[in-house]
C-alpha cells in the first residue's frame, strides 16, 4: 500500500496490461485486507481513494492467479466496501410493477 497514483497506474498498464486512462476503476487491497485503494481517471486527472478499516477485514475475492485483473460490477464494489463478499450467489431479485400510493 505504499504506491500512489504513478506506481498504481504503472501496475495497471505493465502488470495487468490494461489502460489506466480507461473508464474502469482499479481496486487494490493490502495483504491484511484492511486497506483498499481505488484508482480511476476522470477527464483530466486521476482520483485515488483510500479506505482503512479500524476493525474487521474486507471480503476480498480469492482469485486463482495473482496479478490478474478480475472484473466486478458496481454493486459488487458496493458490497466489497460494505464488508460483504463480491461473489454473493443470491442477490435480491429485481422487483417490477410496484407503485406508491
Amino acid at each position: 500500500m505504499r504506491k500512489s497514483i504513478n506506481g498504481l497506474s504503472i501496475i495497471v498498464s505493465d502488470t495487468l496490461s490494461l489502460d489506466p486512462l480507461s473508464q474502469a476503476w482499479f481496486v487494490f487491497c493490502n495483504k491484511q485486507r484492511d486497506k483498499l485503494k481505488i484508482l480511476f481517471w476522470d477527464t483530466n486527472g486521476f482520483w485515488l481513494y483510500y479506505r482503512r478499516l479500524e476493525q474487521g477485514r474486507f471480503q476480498w475475492p480469492n482469485h486463482a492467479q495473482a496479478h490478474v485483473a478480475m472484473g466486478i460490477e458496481q454493486r459488487q464494489l458496493q458490497w466489497l466496501l460494505s464488508g460483504l463478499p463480491v461473489n454473493n450467489k443470491t442477490p435480491h431479485s429485481t422487483l417490477s410493477g410496484l407503485s406508491v400510493m
